[in-house]
């Protein structure tokens, strides 16, 4: 385990490292998003810092908008990223069950030991007399938070709506007093007692809300540390008397948790990055390529650094280094292009056999599958991995970079042969035609040696005019892998049938 030594008292306090237990839990609405991972990210880096225990909860409780289907796809998203939970589904645990949805008796039982002690009570207005309360409040200059209108419910009231058929719902008593807790990424806050209104536990349907089965599973579950979004924390002075409440009934005995809350990822405009948008789909970036190294390790920069101006780290290295205090409060804006390079650094440390596997699919799937896919070791497609490597970023670029390798003739990118394969172009395609079709040794060197010596030297003309059209010619881009490399992979049989096509269109 990392030493923990230099971390303040506001994180562990008398907690010995190895008892750290955090939880991360999502709802299975729809496909996991960026932001989503980054705070699981943290919640498991925080978790195997100190030894402790990462906890995997869902909160499937919405049946209006949680499926098995997206259910399914959280369990794998994590698995595929490598953050691996000790406690929850598919691993089980001591503090099951790991699933909102199989807990509701729990809640019930729960809420019944709270009205008996007095920390929760019914509320019998309707959304009609709240909303005129809340008016009339803002009027006089008042918070407009609940007023606590039902907080003395005498038996001859309770019994005179019962008897209308009216439901009530259960709100907690709020203290009257201010609410303060230190805050691990913000530092000391306070809330005062008029702008924390007593809320509601239960619905008149009887279900139970997040309010109340967040904190229950919470206390229930020894969670010692709850690390989530900015935007719950107006949730936490709620929840702190919650939590002490559980406590005074006996639900939970171990200290409250402490609380940090991380910052918004921003993307287009400064927005808050929210599952609505495109750009925050995680399944985008594994469509494109991106290596689960690659997005881990972006995802750890928005709101944390290793330190210095270091971006590069494996989730080992974050695990020794990460300290919770050092999270930037501020919003942290997703970057496309830094999250591409550094997936491009990963590609890039990757073995070129394993790149070269891992391109497969994504050449299947763009209709140009390598000859014998399922052939060992690959050898076309394994000697040229490394001519692309270093240009890449994402692996589904392995059809543009090496999908000329495996077709009979290659799609051919319009603009970019309006652009080379004009009339001027003619003597350097015919030039290369000649010198490569009695070339001795088809070699990388020996085609280089044949095409400068007879289209630089001999025609005298420029690098850039002289191997464009061939480049064009044969791949059916102006951008492609290394020429001459790409030459030899393809062989002089498909290499002069692609010159001599290209002759034919100039001449058409």
């Amino acid at each position: 385990m990392p030493s923990t030594s230099g971390r303040t008292d506001a994180v562990l306090g008398d907690l010995a490292p190895e008892d750290v237990r955090v939880r991360f839990s999502p709802s299975p609405t729809g496909n996991p998003h960026v932001g989503l991972v980054r705070t699981a990210l943290f919640n498991w880096a925080f978790a195997r810092h100190y030894g402790g225990t990462f906890v995997l909860r869902i909160e499937d409780t919405d049946v209006t908008r949680d499926s098995e289907e997206s259910y399914l796809a959280l369990l794998e998203a994590f698995q595929w990223l490598g953050l691996n939970w000790d406690e929850g589904p598919e691993k089980g645990g001591d503090y099951g069950p790991y699933r909102q949805s199989l807990r509701y008796d729990i809640y019930t039982d729960v809420v019944r030991r709270l009205m008996d002690a007095g920390y929760a009570y019914h509320c019998y207005c309707s959304q009609e007399e709240l909303d005129q309360r809340r008016q009339a409040a803002r009027a006089a200059g008042r918070p407009s938070g609940y007023d606590g209108h039902w907080r003395a419910l005498t038996l001859d009231q309770f019994a005179a709506f019962k008897a209308k058929g009216r439901e009530p719902v259960v709100r907690f008593r709020m203290p009257d007093r201010s609410i303060s807790f230190v805050d691990l990424v913000r530092g000391e806050l306070t809330f005062d007692a008029e702008n924390v209104s007593d809320y509601v536990l239960v619905r008149a349907n009887g279900h139970s809300l997040y309010p109340l089965v967040n904190p229950v599973d919470d206390a229930m579950m020894d969670i010692t540390h709850v690390l989530r979004g900015e935007d719950l924390l107006s949730s936490t002075p709620r929840q702190v008397p919650l939590h002490e409440a559980l406590r005074e009934i006996g639900v939970a005995s171990g200290p409250l948790p402490r609380f940090g809350h991380l910052p918004f990822v921003l993307g287009e405009g400064n927005r808050k990055l929210s599952k609505r948008d495109p750009q925050s789909s995680l399944r985008l970036y594994r469509d494109r390529g991106f290596l689960p190294e690659g997005i881990v390790n972006y995802l750890a920069l928005l709101g944390w650094s290793i330190g210095g101006d270091r971006e590069f780290f494996s989730l080992d290295e974050m695990v020794e280094a990460f300290d919770i205090t050092r999270v930037n409060p501020n919003p942290a804006r997703f970057d496309l292009k830094k999250a591409e390079a550094i997936n491009g650094m990963w590609l890039r440390r990757l073995d070129p056999d394993d790149l070269a596997t891992r391109m497969v699919p994504y050449l299947q799937a763009g209709g140009v599958p390598p000859e014998n896919p399922s052939d060992e070791p690959l050898p076309p497609l394994k000697a040229a991995a490394p001519l692309v490597q270093e240009r890449m970023v994402a692996l589904d670029e392995s059809v543009g970079m090496l999908g000329l390798l495996f077709v009979d003739e290659p799609e051919m990118d319009e603009a970019a042969a309006a652009q080379a394969l004009t009339p001027a172009a003619l003597s350097a395609l015919d030039e290369a035609f000649k010198a490569l079709v009695d070339l001795g040794e088809w070699t990388t060197p020996a085609i280089e040696e044949a095409l400068r010596s007879s289209l630089i030297d001999g025609l005298g003309l420029k690098p850039r005019v002289a191997f464009g059209p061939i480049r064009v010619a044969v791949s059916g881009r102006r951008v492609s892998p290394p020429l001459f490399e790409s030459l030899e992979l393809l062989g002089r049989e498909r290499t002069l049938a692609r010159l001599d096509a290209a002759i034919a269109r100039v001449t058409g």
